[in-house]
């Protein structure tokens, strides 16, 4: 296959609009390797700042089948991905010399088999044009098949391709997909007066494109014709999947929908003996003929060649919409598992799932029900929210809000959901002006549906306070969260965990407005609240003691606040586990109390931990992690060990400016604190 084929290929399996393809192939031809961006934006007759977005969206949809792709340096991650294009290229559609072919197609065929037809195996290998994919299928297909003349494999790929050529003389359709989903909203959890979350600067799902400017035609290769028979690959392959029984073609139909990526596969959760060993079955015979792929234990993976000729052969048949709802059922089935607050191993064993059921989200949503489709993207957005990745899980969250309100109306429930979902996104991103008019929106809505004596008309009440508090508008957020303690007393009685939360709310509001004397009694009923209602040991416990302690730090009762941070420290790290981002938020606080107190030396350690663990947790350039790295250069600054403190406040602005941008509050603050550092330093 030639390398424009290939990309044009590449463009189809990787679900490129046909915009993203006109800039990803004219990127990536081997002619145009040496022209800048100003260049190719001018060939296509495109603004370069259009063209370069394209580019950037190209390389999100490839880093979303394959996480080893992902770099934060944006020139860097175009050069890896030629690299990763090459690579692929070479590995797998480059054709080998004659005689490497026959070298290739020895290693799996019986040496004297081969001999005694030796003319007729060179033919096969030019037939199949010296491809190692081919070959692999072929001599796989062979060593199934010991009685087998050469001569007669011969005349069946023949077959093979005069039959397609009749039956398909301008080659062959490929896949089809379908549309986005939906999904839910809910209040957040109590506040925490911790450390501001904020988003990363990572990839996110590809949106929706209907329209494409008439220059780009002549640059997007038909994708009728990305299968190139003449490779002889097609006739292989179709020898191959003749050879299955009727059990592993359908269960290779069904991994032909999986995404690009691992497929994990863990038969033994299947609970019926028979079709757990129909499934082993089908695996090993597709693994013995080299149409599937074992990477590791209950670890596949498909070759995309090979993907994408099982999906024609799906498409074709008459119960491909049984297999896409069948596959879209399973996917939405894991996805369900997907909490809203992830822990680590949540992460390691959902990680896998993520392409397969964002491969539904994106191309097999119309085989889902509109409800299933709404827990589909609410898990998905979890999956990223939780790991604070809003920037990921936002396209997602925008894309329920919009088509809930396609099909159901604006008067429906399910928009209310969705509104505070988003919001409750833009909050965690401190994107305030975003977040207010949704909650405005719901909490109208919430009143016209259901009267404004409901739980769910206090919960978007709750919502638009925070707003207000949140932007300094204190005497607008003050009646708002009395109004919600007052109708969840009502509604729920004195003794729910509701209520406890708007007590820390409210408590949190009066905190910062320097009400301390009013503060602390809330806090106090709010603990005492929870310890009734879910005992001690539990990590909204953790939370207040740690809100108590912070009322105690800001009235200078330090000696009254030690005890409770630590007290919040070990719970979290008893109920949650030490590997945990409340425990480093635990962690950062006792440091500052020991700062604030002069025991410089405890907080460092402390402070050093806290890093270290956002980094493990977040990764290297999470905004957390530029907040600690912050906080111990501040440190360092106070007991003047200038040395150590530039560095840390360089990387903290710096990881702030490329993943929340210059203008962002988290960044300026930083860029404030690294300013009057370097006049106290160098002045």
């Amino acid at each position: 296959m030639q390398w424009g084929n290939f990309l044009a290929k590449e463009a189809a399996t990787h679900g490129l609009s046909l915009k993203q393809t006109a800039a990803f192939i004219k990127y990536f031809k081997t002619e145009n390797l040496g022209k800048n961006d100003a260049q190719l934006a001018s060939e296509l007759n495109v603004e370069v700042a259009a063209f370069r977005k394209w580019m950037s969206e190209v390389y999100d949809k490839f880093a979303q089948n394959y996480p080893e792709l992902a770099i934060s340096n944006s020139r860097g991650k175009l050069k890896k991905l030629q690299a990763y294009l090459s690579a692929k290229y070479n590995s797998e559609l480059d054709v080998l010399k004659p005689l490497a072919a026959m070298k290739l197609l020895k290693s799996l065929v019986v040496r004297e088999r081969l001999q005694q037809e030796a003319w007729v195996a060179r033919r096969i290998c030019k037939f199949l044009q010296y491809l190692p994919l081919a070959l692999e299928l072929v001599g796989r297909y062979l060593d199934k098949m010991p009685d087998l003349s050469l001569e007669t494999l011969l005349k069946r790929l023949e077959e093979k391709r005069l039959e397609h050529e009749k039956l398909h003389p301008q080659g062959d359709g490929v896949f089809g997909h379908g549309e986005w989903g939906m999904g839910h909203g809910e209040e957040s959890p109590m506040p925490n007066a911790q450390f501001p979350k904020s988003a990363g600067d990572y990839p996110s799902p590809p949106t929706r494109e209907w329209s494409f400017p008439p220059t780009f035609n002549e640059a997007v290769v038909n994708a009728n014709s990305l299968m190139d028979y003449e490779s002889g690959l097609a006739e292989a392959f179709e020898l191959s999947w003749e050879h299955l029984d009727e059990n592993a073609q359908n269960f290779g139909c069904l991994l032909s929908l999986c995404a690009l990526a691992d497929i994990p596969l863990s038969l033994e959760t299947i609970q019926d003996e028979k079709k757990q060993q129909l499934n082993e079955k089908a695996i090993a015979d597709l693994l013995e003929l080299h149409l599937l792929q074992r990477k590791n234990k209950e670890t596949y993976r498909l070759n995309p060649l090979i993907r994408q000729l099982i999906q024609m052969k799906l498409d074709k048949s008459s119960e491909a919409d049984e297999t896409k709802t069948k596959f879209a059922a399973m996917m939405l089935e894991v996805a369900k598992l997907i909490p809203q607050q992830l822990n680590p191993e949540d992460i390691l064993n959902l990680t896998p799932h993520i392409p397969h059921i964002t491969e539904v989200a994106i191309h097999l949503s119309q085989y889902l029900s509109d409800k299933n489709l709404i827990t589909l993207l609410t898990k998905l957005a979890w999956f990223y929210q939780g790991q604070g990745l809003y920037q990921q899980a936002e396209p997602w969250l925008r894309q329920c809000v919009e088509i809930t309100q396609n099909p159901l109306g604006l008067e429906h429930a399910d928009v209310v959901a969705n509104l505070n979902n988003l919001a409750l996104l833009y909050e965690s991103t401190e994107r305030y002006s975003e977040a207010e008019p949704l909650y405005q929106q719901a909490l109208e809505l919430s009143k016209r549906l259901l009267g404004d004596n409901h739980l769910d008309v206090a919960t978007s009440l709750n919502n638009l306070a925070r707003i207000y508090e949140f932007t300094g508008r204190y005497s607008e957020a003050e009646p708002l969260l009395e109004e919600v303690l007052e109708l969840r007393k009502r509604l729920l009685g004195e003794e729910h965990i509701d209520v406890a939360t708007s007590l820390s709310y409210l408590a949190l509001l009066y905190e910062s407005t320097g009400r301390y004397s009013e503060a602390e009694p809330l806090y106090q009923q709010a603990l005492e609240l929870w310890k009734r209602l879910v005992g001690e040991e539990h990590p909204n416990v953790a939370t207040t003691l740690n809100n108590l302690a912070a009322l105690y730090c800001y009235t200078k009762r330090y000696r009254e606040a030690e005890p409770l941070f630590e007290q919040a420290l070990e719970l979290r790290k008893r109920l949650l586990g030490k590997e945990h981002i409340d425990v480093g938020t635990s962690l950062n606080n006792l440091a500052q109390l020991y700062e604030f107190t002069g025991r410089y030396n405890k907080a460092e350690p402390l402070y050093q931990q806290a890093l270290e663990l956002s980094k493990r947790l977040l990764g290297h350039n999470h905004p957390d992690v530029a907040i600690s790295l912050n906080n111990l250069a501040a440190l360092y600054r106070n007991i003047k060990r200038y040395r150590k403190a530039k560095p840390l406040f360089e990387q903290a602005l710096k990881i702030c400016e490329r993943t929340l941008g210059v203008n962002h509050p988290t960044t300026m603050t930083i860029r404030a604190n690294y300013a009057s550092f370097l006049t106290e330093a160098y002045h």
